[in-house]
């Protein structure tokens, strides 16, 4: 366990070291479980964004994309079901005064379970070389079973308690795997309680009149009530989906593990609106799809799995994850849900505003069902960077740190690095910039010998070197580095922005598609 979380603390040192995150208001201590993206980070965000984007709204002719504001009427949130439902259950240890969230003191406990059945694998992976056969040791092995037995039975304990909001069996749970406190080691429990996660505010001039406000702890609202907005001004047929990509605000009691789980984060969602009873074939479509887009990135099938929920949320009849494999264990990165009609139809009854679809070929006005997408921008930055963060040993026997990120989502595609800083290089160097910046981010490094900065563009995840050397100046040709394998070629100035495109390019990635 430790060996993960020393890679973590790594995660985290080389994102603030290069550019990438940082802490909120550092010079002031922080705010805990607040970050910004620094100029490296702001980018690699943007990409992402982006490649979200084309993929969900641009390839999709029946897919539309809005941006509604953060600010709603109050009401909507009752409508949601946010007002009420919208807890976590929390406990208290009352020797070290830290307080927890009770159901992820649950997953813990079970993610050790899995942790300790994995080392068996591991190890009989180890001990049977070419021959093992990892389905039947899982399926065989009375280990292996037991740990992954106890973790789907307290699971499916602790999902039905707290669906029945039997709080005192959740804590009853807690005392029965005999959880202590990480922090003090003690199991000196309070009473398990539920916690509202809602941010509120004023709006108004005065204190008087001002009305009490939310900061929106998901985007999906602000597109079920646009539905009929979008629906008529683009007269959208069902199936037809609205995603939007937008901040949304938790107080988050328990916020850890980084840019993992924040207070303030973003959201990539869409709602795909269908006829009611096509859900089931909907579901699978997008659940199928969705993962399609995480694998075009070939951050490798291994580290994605599917979790269906035990426990799911009062408006949805089918829900599961895609959990992918971060430095701390597998944890939610994307959510699809099946959310039937419970959206528009609280809507609806709580605005008293119609928000049916007339479908001409049934000839009939309905609710439409929806079927959602959600994925944490901040959770997808997280997954690729972790991902990308490698330590080699080279044949010399030197090691260097490279951030493999997606040459697609890499912030700086190119570095243009004269071999030396006289003799003309510089000059041609910079001509190559003013070329290829209207086309993709490049960045011009003439400091250190040119090894040095080889390796400095390798820990910043910059896809492509291009150097400028001697012979450049008399034949007009570079020498193009690639990051991941290092190797070289010999590549004529004029050729630059095709060859660059062709790693970078957007279009080569999603045609995987």
């Amino acid at each position: 366990m430790a060996n993960q979380e020393d890679v973590f603390k790594k995660v985290v040192s080389h994102a603030k070291e290069y550019g990438y995150v940082v802490q909120s208001s550092e010079i002031y201590d922080g705010l805990s479980a607040v970050y910004d993206y620094a100029q490296q980070g702001a980018e690699l965000k943007k990409n992402i964004r982006e490649y979200w984007w084309r993929a969900m709204v641009q390839l999709h002719e029946n897919i539309v994309g809005i941006d509604a504001a953060i600010f709603m009427h109050p009401t909507t949130w009752k409508a949601s079901g946010h007002v009420d439902a919208f807890n976590d259950p929390l406990i208290d240890n009352k020797d070290s005064k830290k307080r927890y969230r009770a159901d992820v003191l649950v997953e813990d406990y079970v993610a050790k379970l899995e942790a300790k059945a994995e080392k068996e694998i591991t190890k009989a992976r180890k001990r049977f070389g070419d021959d093992f056969d990892e389905e039947q040791f899982v399926t065989t092995h009375p280990r292996v079973i037991k740990y992954r037995e106890q973790g789907q039975a307290i699971l499916k304990r602790l999902g039905q308690s707290l669906e029945r909001e039997d709080l005192a069996d959740v804590k009853a749970l807690i005392e029965e795997l005999e959880i202590a406190c990480p922090l003090s080691g003690s199991r000196n429990w309070t009473d398990v309680k539920q916690f509202n996660l809602m941010f509120g505010t004023k709006l108004g001039a005065s204190a008087d009149s001002a009305m009490d406000l939310y900061l929106r702890p998901e985007t999906a609202q602000g597109i079920f009530v646009n539905f009929l907005n979008v629906q008529k001004t683009g007269r959208m047929k069902i199936p037809f989906g609205i995603a939007q990509i937008g901040k949304a605000f938790r107080n988050e009691i328990v916020a850890r593990q980084f840019i993992f789980r924040m207070r303030e984060f973003e959201q990539m969602e869409m709602q795909f609106f269908i006829r009611p009873g096509s859900q089931k074939e909907w579901y699978e479509h997008w659940k199928e799809a969705r993962l399609k887009w995480h694998l075009s990135l070939g951050m490798g099938s291994e580290n994605y799995r599917f979790h269906d929920h035990e426990k799911l949320a009062h408006y949805a009849d089918a829900a599961a994850d895609i959990e992918f494999r971060f430095p701390f264990g597998f944890k939610e990165l994307e959510g699809i849900h099946s959310r039937t009609d419970f959206d528009l139809a609280n809507h609806e009854k709580y605005s008293g505003k119609k928000l049916q679809y007339f479908d001409p070929e049934l000839n009939e006005h309905y609710t439409p069902y929806v079927v959602e997408t959600s994925i944490g921008l901040d959770r997808m930055f997280l997954a690729v960077f972790s991902h990308s963060l490698q330590e080699e040993t080279l044949e010399d026997g030197s090691t260097r740190t490279v951030l493999k990120l997606p040459a697609v989502l890499a912030p700086t595609k190119a570095a243009v690095l004269p071999l030396i800083k006289r003799d003309g290089l510089p000059e041609l160097a910079h001509e190559i910039v003013e070329e290829l910046k209207w086309d993709f981010l490049v960045d011009y490094d003439e400091k250190d010998a040119v090894g040095r900065r080889y390796r400095r563009q390798d820990a910043v995840g910059t896809p492509l070197c291009i150097t400028v050397d001697h012979q450049s100046l008399e034949d007009k040709t570079v020498t193009l580095r690639h990051r991941d394998t290092m190797e070289q070629e010999r590549v004529p100035i004029a050729e630059l922005k095709a060859r660059i495109g062709e790693v970078v390019d957007m279009r080569q990635w999603l045609q995987k598609l």
